[in-house]
């Protein structure tokens, strides 16, 4: 675990500016500065992790005075535009390829990337008795659509599919599937009833609270290892990779479903 720090530049490119104001006060002049420099940083996030980087978000920017800028998506979209060059400082996937990946390519700052957080995947219905214990209604079929995220582009997504082929039910399932771009499309897919049931990630069901649910078995997938790239050199991005690894940081994303490293 690395210990948070502020993360306050040295460069020229964020130097603080005092600016003097004199004001007659019992006649005398008394000086007033004002730091003049705030970063931003741009956070491209799974969209798995909305609820836990809109909390973590406000913390960071108060412990640092760094404005963050999310934007939620798929992880393989997200890659496709980082490789293309869009400008984001921070990547946060789903899944531990994709940021490896950047990193061997020399995208990214070496030796930066880690797990912030471990997924689960839930069955989830919005119908509070169609999902029981076990997901025996994999089985039945009682269900018009099943959601998942696209596997071609969703960790989650992938996972799903590797659970439903481990689970035997597969072939059966597939001609019954609607592909979200990722898990919180499948999400809404399943919540607004479009689809009767469907594989996503279970901290999504832990906020939601209703309808009925089963934790799918972790030993029924390739462990879903969200992992975190640092994309760019400045010292805002650097403070913001430092807090994702405090303990402050940690136990907010444990508030919100996921394991984190130190969980092992």
């Amino acid at each position: 675990m690395r210990m948070f720090k502020t993360g306050s530049r040295e460069d020229s490119n964020c130097a603080m500016n005092y600016p003097v104001i004199p004001l007659l006060l019992s006649g005398l002049f008394a000086l007033v500065s004002a730091p003049a420099c705030a970063d931003e940083i741009r956070v491209a996030a799974a969209s798995n992790f909305r609820a836990a980087a809109d909390e973590l978000a406000p913390r960071f920017e108060g412990l640092g005075g760094h404005q963050v800028v999310l934007v939620f998506g798929s992880t393989g979209k997200h890659y496709a535009q980082i490789v293309n060059g869009a400008p984001y400082d921070v990547f946060l996937a789903a899944d531990s390829e994709r940021p490896r990946r950047l990193e061997e390519a020399g995208v990214g700052i070496t030796g930066t990337r880690f797990t912030y957080a471990t997924g689960r995947l839930a069955l989830w219905s919005s119908d509070p008795r169609l999902v029981e214990a076990g997901g025996d209604v994999l089985q039945t079929g009682h269900f018009r659509h099943f959601a998942i995220a696209n596997p071609a582009l969703a960790p989650y997504g992938r996972a799903a599919k590797q659970a439903l082929q481990t689970l035997g039910v597969w072939q059966a399932i597939e001609p019954k599937l609607v592909m979200g771009e990722n898990v919180a499309q499948a999400f809404q897919f399943v919540g607004s009833g479009n689809a009767q049931l469907g594989l996503v990630a279970w901290p999504q069901v832990l906020q939601f609270e209703k309808g009925s649910w089963w934790r799918i078995p972790t030993s029924a997938h390739e462990p879903i290892e969200q992992q975190a790239l640092q994309l760019t050199d400045s010292s805002a991005a650097t403070a913001f990779i430092d807090f994702l690894q405090s303990e402050l940081a940690m136990d907010v994303i444990r508030s919100h479903g996921y394991g984190v490293a130190d969980d092992r």
